[in-house]
C-alpha cells in the first residue's frame, strides 16, 4: 500500500465518519509496513485538512459543478494532488498528478480518473493566488483556510493582529516536546541516549524539557518503553507549573486523562504524596493506568469519574486541584486541524459544563489551597467568563495573580488559558 493510498483511506475516514484526523491517522500508521514513509502520510493528511477551504478554493475554479455534489472519494483526491502541487515544494507536479488519478483507478472510481486529471494539469498552470476582495473575513478564510464565523470570533476577540498571526501559525504542526521523566533519569542523559537512536533534541522552554530537532518519537524506542519520558506541550507544563507543587501533597487532577499533567505533577512532587486521576470514560482510566506504570509513577490512583458530579466524600481533601476542563479546543488548531470546522454554538453548552465542573472542584479544597482552571481554547466565554462568574459566586476565593492566555505565535506554545483561584476562608 502507498504513502498516498494510506493518507487517501484516513482522510475518506475524516470525511465520512467524522472520525479524529489523529486516532485514524495513528490507527492507519501501526497498520503500514516498516518501509513506509510515515511522515509522508502525516504531512498529506494534516495538510490537506489545514488547508481544506484554501484547496475548494482553488479547485472549485475549474469544475463546473458545486465542490459538496462531488463524491467524497473524488473530492479527496482532488484535494491531495492540489495539495501537493500548491504546498508540498518536493513533491514533482507530474507526480501529484497521476498518483492522484492512479488512486481513483484503484477505489472504485475510474469514472472520475478524467475530471481529477484535468483539473489537476490546469492548477498545475496557475500560480497560487488567494482573494484580495476587500473583504477581510472572506479573504483571510480562503488564505488561512478557517471558516468565516471562525474568523468572526477570533477578530472579535483577540484584535486583527493577533487573529492574523495565530491563524498564520496553525499550520505545519507543532513541535514535539518531551518532558524528562526526573525519577529515571535527567535532561542531558536523556539527550544523549535519544542521539543513540537517531533522535535529535535541544533543551526545551521549561526546566527537564527537550524540544525534538529531527528524528520521530515512536513507542518503538527503547527510551520511551524504559519509561524516560512522555510527551507533552509546553503549555501543558506550565499549566502544572502553575499549581506550586511540594512532594508529600494531595492533588486532584479531575479531567486527567491520557494523564501528562498528572505525570508531570507526580515527577515535580518526587513521587511522594496523592494524586487521585479522574476521567469519564474507563478506557481512558486504563491508559493512565498503563502510562504511569511505564513512567514508575506510583502516587496516581486513577479512577473513572464525572466531574460534573460532586463526590462529598472528597470535600476538603486536597492542596491543589487542576481543573482543566472539555472545552472547544481552538488553541490547537495545529494540531487537530479538523476543530476549525467545528460548529461555535458548542461554546455556550460547553461553558455550563465547565462552570460547574469548576464550582465541584472548589470544594475538594483545603483552606489556603489552590486551584488551577485550564482550557487548550481561545474564547473568552469559556475562559475569563467562566473564571469571573464563579468568583462573583464565590467570596472565599480570589484569583491570584493575572489570567495568562497562551498563543503559539508569542509563546511557541498551544493555545491555552491559566487562571490559579486560590481558597481564602
Amino acid at each position: 500500500m502507498t504513502e498516498r493510498q494510506i493518507a487517501f483511506q484516513v482522510l475518506v475516514r475524516v470525511e465520512r465518519e467524522k472520525a479524529y484526523s489523529n486516532l485514524a491517522l495513528d490507527a492507519a500508521l501501526k497498520r503500514t509496513p516498516p518501509a513506509c514513509a510515515k511522515s509522508f502520510v502525516t504531512a498529506l493528511v494534516y495538510g490537506v485538512l489545514e488547508r481544506q477551504i484554501t484547496l475548494d478554493s482553488l479547485l472549485a475554479a475549474f469544475l463546473r459543478q458545486p465542490i459538496k455534489r462531488l463524491r467524497p472519494e473524488v473530492l479527496i483526491a482532488l484535494r491531495l494532488g492540489a495539495y501537493q502541487i500548491y504546498f508540498m515544494d518536493k513533491v514533482p507536479q507530474s507526480a501529484a498528478v497521476n498518483e492522484s488519478v492512479r488512486l481513483m483507478r484503484k477505489n472504485g472510481c475510474a469514472f472520475a480518473a478524467g475530471l481529477v486529471n484535468s483539473v489537476l494539469r490546469r492548477l498545475c498552470e496557475t500560480p497560487l493566488a488567494y482573494p484580495e476582495t476587500g473583504d477581510r473575513i472572506y479573504d483571510w478564510s480562503v488564505r488561512y483556510s478557517c471558516p468565516k464565523p471562525l474568523v468572526e470570533h477570533f477578530l472579535r476577540e483577540y484584535g486583527e493582529a493577533d487573529t492574523q498571526s495565530f491563524l498564520a501559525a496553525s499550520f505545519g504542526g507543532a513541535p514535539v516536546v518531551l518532558r524528562v521523566n526526573t525519577l529515571k533519569t535527567d535532561a542531558a542523559a536523556l539527550m544523549d541516549r535519544l542521539a543513540q537512536e537517531g533522535v535529535q533534541t535541544d533543551l526545551g522552554a521549561l526546566p527537564d524539557t527537550l524540544t525534538v530537532r529531527k528524528g520521530n518519537i515512536s513507542e518503538e524506542l527503547c527510551a520511551y518503553q524504559e519509561g524516560l519520558f512522555h510527551v507533552q506541550d509546553t503549555a501543558s507544563g506550565m499549566c502544572v507549573q502553575a499549581l506550586d507543587l511540594s512532594p508529600g501533597m494531595t492533588l486532584l487532577d479531575l479531567c486527567a486523562a491520557p494523564g501528562g499533567k498528572s505525570f508531570t505533577a507526580a515527577e515535580l512532587m518526587q513521587n511522594r504524596g496523592e494524586i487521585l486521576a479522574f476521567d469519564l470514560h474507563p478506557h481512558r482510566v486504563q491508559l493512565m493506568e498503563s502510562g504511569a506504570r511505564r513512567l514508575g509513577i506510583t502516587m496516581i490512583n486513577a479512577k473513572p469519574q464525572d466531574a460534573t458530579i460532586a463526590r462529598p466524600e472528597l470535600f476538603g481533601l486536597a492542596d491543589r486541584v487542576l481543573c482543566d476542563v472539555p472545552c472547544s479546543g481552538l488553541g490547537v488548531l495545529r494540531r487537530k486541524p479538523e476543530i476549525r470546522f467545528r460548529a461555535l454554538t458548542l461554546i455556550d453548552n460547553l461553558c455550563e459544563i465547565q462552570y460547574n465542573i469548576l464550582v465541584h472542584a472548589s470544594k475538594y479544597l483545603r483552606r489556603g489551597g489552590l486551584l488551577v482552571y485550564s482550557t487548550c481554547t481561545l474564547s473568552h466565554a469559556e475562559n475569563e467568563d467562566v473564571c469571573d462568574r464563579f468568583l462573583r459566586a464565590h467570596p472565599d476565593f480570589q484569583k491570584e495573580g493575572a489570567y495568562r492566555t497562551l498563543m503559539p505565535h508569542k509563546d511557541g506554545t498551544d493555545g491555552f488559558f491559566i487562571a490559579r483561584l486560590r481558597s481564602v476562608t
